[in-house]
């Protein structure tokens, strides 16, 4: 018995660098919360356990793709953080590596704003949190809230992915009843005007 314990601590120390990189990868990727989706300009940093000529910082491009070495373009907009990390695992592990362990860290991150005109205290852009979503009325408070001129009717302009112009109409009073049901998430790039109303 006395014997196999150097053979069982030996195993026991090269086993333990290896588990607390897994959970430290895991732990990183869980940083930027798992609602964040991963956007045009965004700066990663890509780390492989045990091949440091595999790390490096990716910057995803305007059309969503970002240059891997080895693996060449992937498409990362879009994705979570945790979706991305496992979508270059699987390419490194399917050609390149065996059971590669990826840690994917998001160094820098492009704002996401909404702009907001008309009947509030403070026009211009209102940044949305990137780890949150936020609706109308979050919104207009973050905005300053209405001034005393402001009418019920707001006005959201959307361009889809296809660059087509939607505007859509909603009644504040009617989100004020019910949040729950009418309140609207807000997207990137969002015009929310609040009209005047006629007195």
């Amino acid at each position: 018995m006395l014997a196999k314990r150097p053979l069982f601590f030996l195993l026991l120390v090269s086993i333990l660098p290896t588990f607390s990189y897994a959970q430290e990868a895991t732990k990183n990727v869980g940083l930027t919360g798992a609602n964040y989706q991963l956007q045009p300009l965004d700066i990663l940093q890509v780390l492989v356990f045990q091949e440091p000529d595999l790390e490096q910082q990716i910057r995803i491009s305007q059309d969503g793709g970002a240059k891997l070495q080895l693996i060449g373009d992937v498409n990362l907009a879009g994705l979570t953080i945790n979706e991305a990390n496992q979508l270059i695992t699987d390419l490194y592990n399917r050609d390149y590596l065996v059971n590669p362990q990826i840690s994917l860290n998001l160094l820098s991150y492009t704002e996401q704003r909404a702009y907001v005109h008309g009947q509030v205290n403070r026009p211009g852009p209102v940044v949305i949190p990137p780890e949150e979503t936020m609706t109308l009325s979050q919104v207009i408070s973050a905005a300053g809230s209405m001034t005393r001129l402001a009418s019920n009717k707001i006005r959201v302009t959307r361009f889809d992915d296809n660059g087509k112009k939607q505007v859509k109409t909603y009644y504040f009073d009617e989100i004020l009843k019910d949040p729950a049901a009418n309140d609207v998430v807000i997207e990137n790039g969002d015009s929310i005007f609040i009209t005047e109303r006629w007195i």
